[in-house]
């Protein structure tokens, strides 16, 4: 454990896999010139795109997909820790994964995780979501050792779920992440205070690269990349919704600090919730 420099990045994702494989490459590129040995890219790096059949139609299976290629070859070129923040990927059973890869300095994968909490919401305006239809969730979360960090695990509406990041806290995690895909609307109303929260809840350096504009597909995303560090201070933020790239400098002593001065993993307790009924509560009341 130690110090590093970390880089998110910032990406508007359109529906032409290729295109998108290039535009990562420029910026991954950017941020290892800038000294950075850990490199996240944003949720659904490789395209995003909203018909189901297209979507299909563009995505392949892990050992085939352009992604995971560049992203083998990257980072062995460059030497860096590259965290794929999602792709899809096409799994044995033919379903769709939204999956996250860390790619190693010699350019191995050596961890993945696929989302496990699916956008399935109405929101005002009639905009809608249901990522349940497209793709299969996982159902275990993941903690990495790398020689400065040790990494958890999460994308974009996984960031709305507590308990996914106090398990890789507990687990020893100290830099947590959630790169994202969001929401101009949702990232408006609760992008930096769900970030900021998680940081200060667990004690740990929060990383998330974000997807930002108006994409080919026609949804837009709020973008505002983002690094807080685990008294909950934002250290580097992309203030736009334009691609580029962020960096801050980590110091995992500081998540050591952090959750000395507030021991929060180690001071919870088991408890059990009882329920009092309504008509108990009225009756006592007009007793009183």
């Amino acid at each position: 454990m130690g110090m590093f420099k970390a880089a998110a990045i910032q990406m508007r994702s359109g529906t032409e896999p290729q295109r998108n494989v290039a535009d990562f490459e420029a910026l991954v590129r950017e941020a290892a010139g800038q000294g950075a040995v850990y490199i996240q890219t944003p949720e659904m790096t490789g395209a995003i795109i909203r018909d189901q059949e297209a979507r299909r139609a563009s995505f392949t299976t892990q050992d085939r997909d352009i992604v995971v290629a560049a992203g083998a070859r990257l980072s062995r070129e460059l030497g860096v820790f590259l965290h794929i923040g999602s792709t899809a990927i096409v799994r044995a059973d033919g379903k769709l994964a939204n999956r996250a890869l860390l790619f190693s300095p010699d350019g191995a994968a050596i961890a993945s995780y696929d989302k496990i909490h699916m956008f399935d919401v109405d929101l005002d305006n009639g905009e809608s979501w249901r990522e349940s239809n497209a793709y299969e969730p996982g159902t275990q979360t993941v903690v990495a050792d790398l020689p400065f960090a040790r990494l958890g695990f999460a994308i974009c509406y996984d960031v709305r779920f507590p308990q996914l990041f106090r398990a890789e806290a507990l687990a020893g995690a100290n830099v947590i992440t959630a790169p994202a895909a969001f929401t101009r609307q949702t990232g408006e109303a609760h992008w930096h205070v769900l970030q900021r929260a998680r940081a200060i809840e667990n004690g740990a350096f929060m990383i998330s690269a974000a997807q930002g504009g108006k994409h080919e597909d026609g949804r837009e995303t709020y973008g505002h990349s983002i690094i807080v560090d685990p008294w909950g201070r934002i250290i580097a933020e992309a203030t736009h919704d334009e691609p580029g790239v962020i960096i801050a400098e980590i110091d995992t002593a500081q998540s050591v600090a952090a959750r000395k001065k507030i021991p929060n993993l180690k001071n919870a307790r088991e408890f059990s919730t009882s329920e009092v009924a309504a008509a108990d509560i009225l009756l006592r009341g007009a007793a009183s």
